[in-house]
């Protein structure tokens, strides 16, 4: 039967005040676990402050779980499982029908406590929400989605079908550049499908974890189905080492993804691990220079740059190159730097000091490297507040042997490259290691169609800034970029949540 709400940890409306609000909060959190139903204490010794990186100041506490948090938790998600399984699939989407109600009723409140905790807009934080519900809502067509097929009469008298089983506890280890969204593009498949499930939420952005908990606690899931535990490198290598975890599903960059799939995978689990990007645009001669100048830079520093699907590189034909550069370069000069609760802001701070100062490092290698600065917003001062503010930086004549095109910098910083002509501009594009996301601006439908089938990368857009798949699609990702062969969302989730049962039948005349 469904757990009773036991309430929640505290009371919301306070707590934001407190976190974004010109005071600090004057007690502490703590965060807990989420297991079999129940918030528990976490019994490691190591943990680390929650930071707003607009202020600076602390908003709680998250303690490391050690493997005995680990142990237990995965014991009681077995136990869950083993009913689950077998419920009827109409019966276990009812919770994820009330839990989207729940995310929609508190969409306002979790993207407060996620622009406190990760410091993107107000409207960056509602738009990712929106994505997240969308995965909710296709998670519920799990009656359909996971029908697997039949053929009568497939050999003399037999009859064949294949039948989608659930397969465990399936964790995810997700990143604090999302951390609203990207646990939703697993939970919700995971529970439909019939297994139990198990979050290790970024301890960097841990907090926008423990509302959507608060809220699945209100659903109504059995006990031990949907499980919160949070930690750092010890508790992720005990889930990827723990023999009871049928599979892992990872998201963040691609030395650390690399780590998952080996491990993981060398421990007998299915793995699906999205690794890092750079993204590149192809602008062409025949573009629309203002839109898409609009549509880069917003694609390069939205969410300060710290997401996957940024386009940092932009490879203009040289016709086209000068209007291009002069039209993004009045994009950054107005753009706002400032806290994300501010309705003018459009860049919000870094997540980070440390990172901060990464990305500075990086833009100051674009410099050495022999780029030419073409706006440097580097020293941008945000009235009021002390966090980790970081103006754009616009990069020109930026060369495919500098590490600024090659390596992921997270930050909103957008370099720009001539190219001759399209073939050049192809295999620049073609040049990264990386192959998670790439846009074309053109007017023409046969660079379009070349575009399609010659770009090495897992999710393509036409005159579309971010390339961000609707949740009924699957999100993409090739070469470094993605480790396994099952993406998130859609129907990839169902295949990667279960296996198929092949059933043979005959029955001869008696």
């Amino acid at each position: 039967m469904p757990s009773a709400h036991k309430g929640i940890i505290w009371n919301h409306d306070s707590y934001l005040k407190a976190m974004v609000g010109p005071e600090t909060q004057s007690q502490q959190k703590e965060l807990q676990n989420y297991a079999n139903g129940e918030w528990v204490d976490i019994s490691g010794d190591d943990g680390e402050e929650v930071i707003n990186p607009a202020t600076g100041d602390s908003l709680g506490t998250v303690p490391f779980s050690d493997s005995a948090d680990v142990d237990a938790t995965v014991k009681q998600a077995q136990e869950a499982f083993k009913s689950w399984q077998s419920t009827p699939v109409e019966q276990r989407i009812q919770p994820l029908f009330r839990f989207k109600t729940l995310l929609e009723e508190h969409q306002e409140e979790i993207a407060e406590q996620l622009v406190a905790e990760h410091g993107k807009t107000r409207g960056e934080a509602m738009g990712e929400l929106r994505r997240g519900i969308e995965n909710v809502e296709v998670a519920c067509g799990m009656p359909l989605m996971m029908q697997a097929g039949n053929l009568n009469h497939a050999a003399p008298q037999i009859d064949e079908s294949a039948n989608r089983e659930s397969l465990g506890v399936f964790t995810a280890i997700t990143p604090f550049n999302f951390p609203g969204m990207i646990p939703l593009w697993f939970l919700p498949y995971a529970v439909a499908t019939g297994n139990s499930f198990i979050l290790k939420p970024s301890e960097q952005a841990p907090l926008t974890a423990q509302f959507l908990f608060e809220l699945i606690d209100e659903a109504g899931f059995p006990d031990g189905i949907v499980n919160l535990v949070h930690g750092s490198v010890e508790t992720v290598n005990t889930l990827l080492e723990h023999p009871g975890i049928a599979g892992v599903s990872f998201v963040g960059s691609t030395p650390v993804a690399e780590h998952i799939y080996e491990t993981a995978s060398a421990h007998g689990k299915r793995v699906q691990a999205q690794g890092g990007a750079k993204n590149h645009a192809v602008v062409t001669e025949n573009a629309d220079i203002e839109y898409a100048a609009e549509k880069v830079f917003s694609a390069a520093c939205a969410c300060s740059g710290e997401r996957c699907l940024a386009l940092d590189i932009a490879v203009v034909e040289e016709a086209v190159y000068d209007e291009f550069a002069e039209a993004v370069v009045e994009q950054a000069e107005n753009a706002v730097v400032g806290h994300g609760l501010d309705d003018e802001t459009t860049i919000g701070p870094l997540i980070t000091a440390e990172h901060e100062q990464n990305v500075r490092n990086a833009m100051q290698t674009g410099i050495e490297e022999g780029a030419e600065v073409l706006y440097d917003g580097r020293d941008v001062d945000v009235d009021g507040y002390d966090g980790n503010f970081l103006g754009p930086v616009v990069f020109g004549d930026v060369t495919t042997d500098m590490d600024i095109q090659q390596d992921e910098i997270f930050g909103p910083v957008l370099g720009l490259i001539p190219a001759s002509d399209f073939d050049e501009a192809i295999e620049t594009v073609n040049s990264t290691r990386f192959g998670n996301a790439a846009s074309l601006f053109t007017d023409s439908g046969h660079k379009a169609n070349r575009f399609k089938h010659e770009v090495e990368a897992g999710n393509l857009g036409v005159n579309v800034g971010t390339v961000a798949p609707m949740a009924f699609f699957h999100f993409g990702g090739r070469k470094a970029s993605f480790f396994g062969d099952l993406h998130a969302q859609a129907e990839d989730m169902v295949q990667f949540y279960t296996d198929k049962t092949i059933y043979i039948e005959r029955w001869p005349n008696q």
